[in-house]
């Protein structure tokens, strides 16, 4: 059975297909043109595409995205591709493809993908056991598998790490940057790829880890704040639901130097006599949100 799934992202848009053995049988990818209605239409023509390059129709469609559905209006919440909230987007996507759509939020596919087959795959025997996702990129976002379900939670709002507090903040940074949500000092604003370049003095994350390589100070020391910060905001997670692997996704997660010493950080904080958790970058990188959104539909369905 080939099933297709969909990265809804705020700078790109993804439509993959996967065989039964979850290999790509489709995979094409455009800009996301930043507006509703031809988000739409690059959705429904790269479902097209993926359909054409794949040989067989979908029947059904998972689709990953930022933000979440609220349980009372079904309208998307909180994406920070603002554009999105407030709109009816699974019915309509179902009205543009003529085919049922599911949908969850971007880091939760992450979560599921590697839960699935991914690099949490060893650390949960016969699938069960806890997963807790972190997206560090553009923006930060944090998901849930549990058991080999994503956890959305009684108001479909478990896992939105990046905007709670960063932990144990010191007066220098109390109360913090401004957040696109309209609070202070979210994770998003000490965490997400942006605010390391801030604090490092570039204009992108991977200009700083590039600093960082060939030895500019100013990097390094916006790397200690940074591992110090996410080190912080992990062991929060680990106080609250004490995960059997945590996953990294995002351009920040391939700084090396995160696996190396994050551990010490989150030992250090953590409510526990030891901390063993293994940290690990997302196995399947920039596919596993896709990846993900395939998943949403169980093989048999």
């Amino acid at each position: 059975m080939i099933r297709f799934g969909v990265d809804f992202g705020g700078t790109k848009i993804e439509a993959a297909a996967l065989d039964a053995q979850g290999r790509f049988v489709a995979r094409v990818r455009k800009p996301n043109p930043g507006s509703y209605a031809a988000a739409l239409d690059t959705v429904r023509a790269l479902v097209l595409d993926a359909e054409t390059m794949a040989g067989t129709g979908a029947v059904r469609l998972g689709v990953g995205m930022p933000g979440s559905i609220s349980p009372s209006t079904g309208l998307i919440r909180n994406a920070n591709s603002t554009w999105l909230n407030g709109r009816h987007f699974r019915a309509d996507l179902e009205a543009a493809l003529e085919r049922p759509v599911r949908l969850a939020n971007d880091a939760n596919c992450l979560a599921l993908s590697e839960a699935a087959d991914g690099v949490a795959t060893p650390f949960l025997p016969e699938g069960e056991g806890v997963v807790f996702a972190a997206v560090l990129g553009t923006g930060c976002g944090g998901g849930m598998v549990v058991d080999g379900r994503i956890l959305s939670g009684r108001n479909g709002v478990a896992g939105e790490w990046g905007h709670t507090p960063l932990p144990w903040a010191s007066p220098e940074e109390y109360p913090g940057p401004a957040c696109w949500c309209g609070r202070q000092g979210c994770l998003e604003t000490w965490v997400a790829g942006p605010a390391f370049a801030r604090d490092a003095g570039f204009a992108t994350g991977q200009a700083a880890v590039a600093a960082v390589e060939v030895g500019d100070a100013r990097a390094i020391a916006a790397l200690d704040r940074y591992v110090d910060r996410l080190g912080r905001a992990l062991a929060g997670v680990c106080d609250l639901i004490d995960p059997d692997v945590i996953v990294l996704g995002g351009g920040m997660s391939n700084v090396a130097a995160l696996y190396e010493r994050l551990p010490a950080v989150i030992a250090r904080h953590l409510f526990s006599d030891g901390f063993d958790t293994p940290i690990r970058p997302a196995r399947h990188g920039d596919s596993s949100g896709v990846r993900g959104a395939v998943w949403l539909w169980p093989p048999e369905a």
